[in-house]
């Protein structure tokens, strides 16, 4: 019964946001919606597409620093390969789990065992995660008195000071080798079918190795942060394409809520949730009509994540596994 019941919420929770994003094109009305769209000229478009190569090609500069400190030996066109691939399927999955599709392509190319290969994206993703939860921290502070009575928004603050609690109490738990390798094993013991302990005994016993000196994080993290500032300026420049009057560094601090809304798994890629409270907060601060909002927010995911998604998915193509993913040969 609790297997079904996992089943089927796996298999419909993420139609929550699409039911949202259908009750806000319906609410809103298609013809307010298509003059919002057309009231876009392309060269706004085009000059916000522009800046996906930056993006990309500094988060991958970030992600090899990483991965040079690690010892993973992988050239910056390799991985900047498995960078476009794992984002492919990031940008179709909910909460962009997908990421994790970068492992097989990064062992096939390194021989690295996965565990390690695995912290190595997720110390990538984890400073990424970081940073914008401060930008999010300063734009809460900034619009906390006009929306603490809304309470949809102090559910959207508690899921984010939930997911800042949490992941600084992990971070700050598992950075002690020692400490983390125990409980990890423990959790195995009691937590994992034992058709499955051998092999997740092997996988969990390569991640502390050569772990990255913190000190080596802090410019792949300072970078983090120029790649969020591109990505919602990308954004942004939609934002001034359909003549939405909001200062950009308000933007910049702003969107972020709305961007993290769409990591909750309920929905694909972050459409409807991210959607919805974009609509609640500029809607409220800046008056820009409700329509505008929802057609940069859904303009801004298409040149964002849909093309990066879209180019991900075009080299992939071209790097087909010699092999698939076994999990009983994980090591």
């Amino acid at each position: 019964m609790k297997k079904n019941l996992f089943k089927y919420a796996r298999k419909f929770l993420p139609l929550i946001g699409i039911i949202i994003l259908a009750y806000l094109f319906y609410s809103l009305g298609l013809e307010d919606i298509k003059n919002s769209l057309l009231s876009i000229h392309p060269i706004y478009i085009l000059f916000a597409l522009s800046l996906t190569l930056p993006r990309v090609l500094i988060r991958n500069y970030a992600w090899q620093m990483i991965q040079k400190e690690q010892k993973i030996k992988l050239t910056y066109m390799e991985s900047l390969k498995i960078f476009m691939i794992g984002y492919f399927y990031a940008s179709i999955t909910p909460g962009f789990l997908g990421q994790i599709m970068r492992l097989p392509y990064m062992k096939e190319k390194t021989g690295e065992p996965y565990g390690k290969l695995f912290i190595n994206s997720l110390i990538e993703v984890t400073l990424r995660q970081i940073a914008i939860y401060v930008m999010i921290i300063i734009g809460i502070i900034l619009i906390i008195e006009t929306f603490f009575a809304v309470e949809f928004f102090r559910l959207v603050i508690l899921i984010i000071a939930l997911a800042i609690i949490v992941t600084a109490f992990i971070l700050l738990y598992f950075i002690g080798e020692k400490r983390g390798d125990k409980l990890l094993k423990i959790l195995v013991k009691y937590f994992i079918p034992k058709i499955f302990k051998g092999t997740t005994y092997g996988f969990i016993r390569t991640f502390y190795k050569d772990f990255p000196r913190i000190s080596r994080l802090i410019i792949p993290f300072l970078l983090s942060f120029v790649t969020w500032v591109i990505i919602f300026s990308q954004e942004y420049i939609i934002v001034v394409a359909i003549g939405a009057d909001v200062p950009y560094l308000s933007f910049l601090l702003l969107f972020p809520i709305a961007n993290i809304a769409g990591y909750i798994p309920i929905t694909f890629a972050g459409l409807g949730t991210r959607d919805f409270v974009s609509i609640l907060i500029f809607s409220t601060l800046f008056g820009v009509k409700e329509s505008d909002i929802l057609v940069f927010t859904l303009i801004g995911f298409i040149v964002t994540d849909i093309f990066t998604g879209f180019l991900g998915f075009l080299v992939s193509l071209t790097e087909t596994k010699k092999k698939p993913l076994d999990f009983f040969k994980i090591k």
